[in-house]
């Protein structure tokens, strides 16, 4: 009896284990709770502490809502330059990468040559492309297919010193164009004795919007070496006469707008304006403090009728690697970082960028009037100009053309005054196509 009593044990103890399994409303395939909630380990390199915040809390915004598929994210934070020549020595060598990377658009095009490394992005932005501005994801794109997800339009706009402006008399409202930009300049300086404003003599602004504004660019569409076009000239030229002739405006303190030197400049009134994309903003929020409630944002003025007021400046394409062992949730991270409704309404919130998706621009998130930039509703300066925010052309050559115009032309022209523009401009044009040959 004993032993029949362990056989029958035995049995019903097997019966029970089998009609169990039968019986799960899964069928018996998927993995326990324990299992299912292991987090997926997701690794992301950045060059920018605020870019790695937003990702942090992102994270736990999903974890949240995804509670049976958890991410954990680790993200690197580096100098640009060393984590855009350390990604590519990665992706070359196809060993270190991490899953996601954020690569600056200065550096993008030189991750689209030869053998991609990326993963092909179109499932997740061909959806929902129709409520986004189509230039952002073409910057990151090579026949056909995108590779990169921006933060920000990047629309470039004239922050103005409205207390500076006020002594001087002069309503930023009434400046239209260029020459108004300079005569209202020459009012501030006569009252004031400041600057109208200061231009980056180690870097691109605001000469590169300037330009874009009028339809050129270092580029053509097909990649083809138009830096020391009439147009560029001319506007250089009109930089020139601005510093040197019209006296209203000064080489950047510290050299571009990144710099400690210049942050404390600005932030004690040193200047009236500031040309900048309107990613900017975080920056004043965050280094000039002093400035709060006395800043106003605004178009920028036009050349001549047919111009726009803004260009598409700056970028970050967010960009998923081949070497990803998770590929596919790496990808659905990505989508709900930076194209989701919720995630286009963080990004102005937290970030102060102006979001690629136009749809929530007229959110009430985004309406609200702004205590440091006057009490106004900054973004009806982009509604307002919504159409007119042209975006630079992309090529082989973009990151080289970029590195030239910052090392050589604005320094040379503006600051040193070793070359005219015209010189400054049609050496570098030429050690360009040296390159392309």
């Amino acid at each position: 009896m004993k032993r029949a009593s362990i056989i029958a044990v035995t049995i019903l103890l097997l019966l029970t284990s089998i009609l169990s399994g039968c019986t799960s409303s899964d069928g018996g395939n998927q993995p326990s709770e324990n299992q299912a909630q292991k987090p997926v380990e997701l690794s992301l390199w950045t060059f920018q502490e605020v870019h790695k915040t937003y990702y942090e809390k992102t994270v736990e915004i999903w974890n949240k809502a995804n509670p049976n598929q958890p991410i954990k994210l680790t993200v690197d934070t580096y100098p640009n330059a060393e984590m855009h020549n350390k990604l590519l020595i990665s992706l070359q060598s196809g060993v270190g990468a991490p899953d996601i990377a954020d690569i600056n658009i200065n550096f993008f095009q030189n991750f689209l040559k030869g053998d991609i490394q990326l993963v092909e992005l179109n499932k997740i932005i061909e959806p929902e492309k129709d409520k986004f501005i189509q230039s952002r994801f073409d910057i990151y794109s090579k026949g056909g297919k995108y590779y990169g997800v921006d933060f920000h339009v990047g629309a470039s706009v004239v922050y103005y010193n409205k207390e500076i402006m006020d002594k001087a008399g002069v309503n930023p409202d009434t400046i239209k164009t260029w020459s108004d930009y300079v005569e209202a300049g020459k009012k501030v300086v006569t009252a004031t004795g400041k600057p109208m404003t200061a231009f980056e003599v180690t870097n691109q602004r605001p000469f590169w919007p300037m330009i874009v504004q009028r339809g050129s660019d270092y580029l053509d569409k097909n990649g083809g070496v138009t830096l020391d076009n009439d147009i560029n000239i001319k506007t250089l030229n009109s930089m020139h006469d601005m510093m040197y002739k019209d006296k209203i405006a000064v080489p950047m303190p510290g050299g571009d707008t990144s710099k400690e030197e210049f942050f404390t400049y600005m932030n004690k009134g040193g200047m009236a304006s500031l040309i900048m994309p309107m990613w900017y903003m975080s920056r004043f929020l965050s280094y000039m403090p002093d400035l709060k409630g006395k800043v106003v944002v605004r178009p920028m003025p036009i050349w001549e009728k047919g111009d726009v007021r803004s260009a598409g400046m700056g970028g970050t394409g967010t960009a998923v690697t081949k070497q990803s062992k998770n590929q596919d949730m790496a990808v659905k991270f990505l989508a709900f970082a930076k194209l989701t409704k919720e995630a286009n309404i963080r990004i102005w919130q937290e970030l102060s960028f102006d979001p690629i998706r136009w749809d929530v621009w007229d959110a009430p998130e985004l309406q609200l009037p702004d205590p440091y930039f006057s009490n106004e509703k900054v973004f009806k300066v982009l509604l307002d100009m919504k159409d007119e925010i042209k975006s630079p052309n992309m090529g082989e050559l973009s990151a080289a053309a970029q590195d030239i115009v910052n090392s050589s032309v604005m320094f040379k022209s503006l600051k040193e005054q070793s070359q005219t523009p015209e010189q400054a401009l049609k050496a570098a044009a030429d050690e360009l196509r040296k390159q392309k040959k």
